[in-house]
């Protein structure tokens, strides 16, 4: 099989989706891969650093996706890529695709084989794909709200961890997921004063344990989650539902009752958002915020992107046996052999094979085991 990893073009998205060494296991297991030019510069891999692990580096992105028999990308396909698409291309991407109908609709019309890295889900239910992103997302939240909680930014002017006789920041985490216990993690290690909720009290039980009380629990109801963001100087709001758009747990009434300076962070902006004054307001890095109500609203779609090195490590990491597998068997039989895998299939021959995404739309759905057998 030819992969194709051509480089990302949405804005201040530095990572690539396979690193030199990860070429080497694709071209050992027989296969062929094509790199686009300096795809792979923004996160410290040179071209010739991929030459030498047997890639081929071509210097157009069209070529590229012409040849390629499967894409790999970071983030999903922007518009001006749809052109590239073409029937039975394997499309290997996070796409969330429940916040981008267009692109959903252009997959379908083109016959791509689309699995996102977002939905491969084990059946303990853990987003193995997901997983490494979600740690890095979580704790930049508390590295970025920082940030813009002094005063040059518009915020309090508060210093997050305090100081002798100065209380820290208080760090709300709406989640306890993958995201929101990264975000605690850091925000505890920085001694602020943490309160987390979630509906699973298992899960809150379980946090409290292992931060050995040092964080406050609530259960996530509107009242609680009211009540916890008022007094708030930075929320993270972390909730995610595998597939499709994320609630609007934090409303703009709530918003509205928050202290001016805060700052609201809306990781979940990936799935349309979870906080209502971010949807359709996506930002980016280089254009990271925005204020409203007197809050500051930090909603960049692809936080991992900034720390670039890390986060195509941790990818690779994660991403490339996966790879293999639908390289060695081809996509058909790699998702009939592999139930994690299979849950990752969102679109195939024109049909969507994802059910949250089908009710998303209001399309027609197809099971995958339709497609496969």
């Amino acid at each position: 099989m030819i992969i194709g990893v051509p480089k990302e073009i949405k804005p201040q998205e530095n990572r690539v989706a396979l690193t030199p060494p990860g070429v080497s296991e694709l071209i050992r297991n027989g296969h062929k891969v094509l790199v686009e030019a300096n795809a792979g510069i923004g996160s410290g891999f040179k071209d010739d650093e991929y030459r030498k692990h047997g890639a081929e580096v071509i210097t157009d992105a069209a070529e590229v996706w012409k040849q390629a028999d499967m894409i790999m990308k970071v983030k999903e396909p922007l518009e001006s890529e749809y052109k590239y698409f073409k029937k039975d291309l394997i499309l290997f991407a996070y796409l969330h695709l429940a916040a981008e109908e267009r692109l959903t609709k252009a997959l379908l019309d083109a016959g791509v084989i689309a699995i996102a890295y977002e939905t491969v889900q084990n059946p303990d239910k853990s987003l193995p794909l997901l997983t490494p992103m979600s740690e890095i997302a979580g704790r930049m939240a508390i590295q970025e709200g920082a940030i813009y909680l002094e005063k040059t930014f518009g915020g309090k002017g508060i210093l997050i961890d305090g100081v002798t006789g100065v209380p820290p920041a208080h760090i709300v985490v709406i989640g306890a997921g993958i995201v929101g216990t990264a975000a605690v993690r850091r925000a505890v290690g920085l001694g602020c004063r943490v309160t987390v909720l979630d509906v699973v009290v298992d899960r809150l039980r379980y946090l409290n344990e292992v931060f050995m009380g040092k964080i406050e629990t609530l259960y996530s109801n509107s009242h609680n989650i009211t009540e916890a963001c008022k007094s708030a100087d930075i929320v993270v709001s972390c909730v995610l539902i595998p597939g499709s758009k994320a609630p609007k747990l934090v409303t703009e009434e709530i918003i509205k009752q928050m202290k001016p300076g805060s700052v609201i962070v809306d990781v979940a902006i990936d799935q349309g958002g979870s906080v209502e004054t971010t949807v359709g307001k996506a930002t980016s890095h280089d254009d990271p915020i925005f204020i409203k109500h007197d809050v500051i609203h930090y909603a960049v779609a692809n936080i991992p992107g900034a720390v670039p090195q890390t986060a195509t490590l941790a990818l690779t990491n994660v991403t490339l046996n996966y790879a293999i597998k639908i390289a060695n068997k081809g996509w058909k039989q790699a998702l009939k052999d592999d139930i994690a895998l299979a849950k990752g299939a969102n679109v195939a021959e024109g049909k969507v094979v994802y059910k949250p995404i089908a009710d998303t739309f209001e399309m027609e759905y197809t099971s995958l085991e339709e497609i496969v057998n």
